[in-house]
C-alpha cells in the first residue's frame, strides 16, 4: 500500500510517498481503509520534529481519519467489516490502510461523508474538552476564543454557539472577520491592535456590558494570553490550548487569587490514551450536534495522497481555512461514500481528504509559515 512518510524531519516538501507492507490487526485492533485524513497544525510540528510526542523515524503523520472497517482482530465485538467509522491516533493517518485500537474507533452517523467524519475529530474534540471539561462552560456565558479562524478556534466558536454561549472571536487580521461571523461569532476582536494589554479588556467589557469573558479558549500565547487574563470576568476560566504565536507566556499566581480565576492547560490526547471511554462520549455528543445541524466543519478542499508535498496555494479569505494537500481526493466524498474508487466505481486509487484547520498561512512567525499541515496544538 502507499503511505506518506516522514523520512527525515523537515518541511512538508520533505514528506515522501512510499510503498509499505499492508498491516493486519492484532487483538483488540481494527484495520481501516482510510478515505479521509485531516490536516492540523500538530502534523506540521510532527513533520518538523518539533511536537511533544514523536514516533521513531520513519513514520506517517496524521491524527484523525475516516474510512471503512476492513477487518477486526480478536476480541473486537462492537465493530464489523464494512462499517463506516472515524478514528483518532497519535500518528499514522496518511496511509491507505491503518490499524487502530478499537477503543478509539467511532461509528459515523448515517449521511455523514468521510471528509466531515475526519474533520469532526481532533479540533472539535479539543474544543469540547476546552469548553466543557476544563472551562466548565454554562449556557448563556460569554466565551472569548483567540485564534478563532484556526482549527481549534473555529471549532470552539461553532461549539460554544451550539451549546448556548455568546462568542467573541479574536482574530489576527480583519480579513478573517467574515469567516468567524459565519461560524456564529457574536462579535469579532482584532488581536493585532496596538495596546492589547489594556485594550482587549476594555473592548471585551464594552461588548459584554461590563461583565468580561467567563471562559477564554486561548490558542495564541504571548501578549494575547496576558491580555486575556485581564479580560476575564470574576471567577472566569482560561484554558491554554496552544501557542501559535510562538511565545510561551508566564502567569503571576497572585492574579488568579485576586480575581478568583482559574487557569488550566489542555493536552487532549492524554484523554484518548488514559480514558478512551470519555473521548467516545464526547465524540458521540459532537455527532449528535452534527445531526441537529449545529456543527458543520468547513472542509475547504480535498486532494489526492500523492500531493502530500505540494506547495500551498493561495490563502482563503479566512486565512487559516485554506486547505493544504496531503491526503485527499480531487473532490469531496458523497455522503456514505469515499472519493475515488468508492465514489466513481472505477479502479483508480482511492482519494482522501486533506483539510486544513490550521494556523493562518503566511502570518509572521515560524510556527505559522503555512497551513501545509495544520492547526492549533492540542
Amino acid at each position: 500500500m502507499q503511505a506518506v512518510r516522514v523520512l527525515r524531519f523537515g518541511e512538508p516538501e520533505d514528506l515522501a510517498l512510499v510503498e509499505v507492507p499492508a498491516p493486519a490487526p492484532g487483538p483488540d485492533e481494527v484495520l481501516i481503509e482510510v478515505h479521509a485524513c485531516g490536516v492540523n497544525f500538530p502534523d506540521l510540528l510532527v513533520a518538523r520534529g518539533e511536537y511533544q510526542i514523536l514516533a521513531p523515524l520513519p513514520f506517517s503523520p496524521g491524527k484523525e481519519v475516516a474510512g471503512i472497517v476492513r477487518s477486526v482482530g480478536a476480541g473486537v465485538t462492537a465493530l464489523a467489516p464494512g462499517q463506516r467509522v472515524a478514528a483518532q491516533v497519535e500518528n499514522g493517518g496518511y496511509v491507505e490502510q491503518l490499524v487502530v485500537r478499537a477503543a478509539t474507533v467511532y461509528p459515523l452517523p448515517d449521511g455523514m461523508d468521510f471528509a466531515t467524519g475526519a474533520a469532526l475529530g481532533l479540533t472539535y474534540l479539543t474544543a469540547h474538552f476546552a469548553l466543557v471539561e476544563h472551562g466548565r462552560f454554562r449556557p448563556g456565558e460569554w466565551v472569548l476564543v483567540t485564534g478563532a479562524s484556526g482549527g481549534v478556534g473555529s471549532a470552539a466558536v461553532q461549539l460554544a454557539k451550539a451549546l448556548g454561549g455568546r462568542v467573541l472571536a479574536g482574530v489576527g487580521t480583519a480579513s478573517k472577520a467574515d469567516f468567524v461571523r459565519a461560524l456564529g461569532a457574536d462579535a469579532v476582536i482584532d488581536l493585532a491592535r496596538g495596546g492589547l494589554r489594556d485594550g482587549l479588556r476594555a473592548e471585551v467589557r464594552a461588548l459584554t456590558g461590563g461583565h468580561g469573558a467567563d471562559v477564554v479558549v486561548e490558542n495564541v500565547g504571548g501578549e494575547v494570553f496576558e491580555a486575556c487574563l485581564r479580560a476575564l470576568a470574576w471567577s472566569g476560566r482560561i484554558v491554554v490550548v496552544g501557542f501559535v504565536g510562538g511565545a510561551f507566556p508566564t502567569l503571576r499566581a497572585n492574579y488568579l487569587l485576586i480575581k478568583n480565576i482559574t487557569a488550566s492547560g489542555l493536552h487532549w490526547s492524554d484523554y484518548r490514551e488514559r480514558d478512551p471511554a470519555w473521548v467516545r462520549r464526547v465524540q458521540e455528543a459532537l455527532h449528535d450536534l452534527w445531526r441537529e445541524g449545529k456543527l458543520k466543519p468547513a472542509v475547504a478542499a480535498v486532494y489526492p495522497l500523492e500531493h502530500s508535498s505540494s506547495p500551498p496555494g493561495p490563502a482563503s479569505p479566512a486565512g487559516s481555512r485554506c486547505a493544504r494537500p496531503i491526503d485527499g481526493g480531487s473532490r469531496p466524498a458523497a455522503p456514505g461514500a469515499g472519493t475515488g474508487e468508492a465514489a466513481t466505481g472505477s479502479g483508480e486509487r482511492r482519494r482522501r481528504a486533506w483539510r486544513s484547520r490550521s494556523t493562518c498561512p503566511r502570518r509572521a512567525g515560524a510556527r505559522s509559515r503555512r497551513a501545509a499541515c495544520g492547526r492549533t496544538g492540542s
